[in-house]
């Protein structure tokens, strides 16, 4: 079983950026496509990016497209977050499936959940 941890959430102001970091504990993540979701207060659980389980395809939501990249460097999968917005402060969480099929920007198709990252954009 792969346990997630997320690094790299925080404080910023709107217009910077961050850059977010999911790991496995206890596995590898290589043969996961990988997923991160975001939840703000009173709001569902929203799907910001995804990346295949070989980087060769990435999918975002529209609200972050252009300003967000979600890539994997060896076994760590990344979001780098630029021109944030104030809409942009949530929870952030990394989640890891086998077999998305083409559903990577629905949660209930990831079986594996990190504990997630605040990340806060004041205005």
């Amino acid at each position: 079983q792969v346990q997630l941890v997320e690094s790299g959430g925080g404080l910023v102001q709107a217009g910077g950026s961050l850059a977010l970091s999911c790991s496995a504990s206890g596995g590898t993540l290589s043969t996961y496509s990988m997923g991160w979701f975001r939840q703000a207060p009173g709001k569902e659980r929203e799907f910001v990016a995804a990346v295949s389980w070989s980087g060769k395809s990435s999918f975002y939501a529209d609200s972050v497209k252009g300003r967000f990249t979600i890539f994997r460097v060896n076994d760590t999968v990344h979001l780098q977050m630029n021109s944030l917005k104030p809409e942009d402060t949530a929870v952030y969480h990394c989640a890891a499936d086998k077999a998305l099929g083409n559903y990577y920007d629905l949660s209930r198709k990831y079986a594996y959940w990190g504990q997630g990252t605040q990340v806060t954009v004041s205005s």
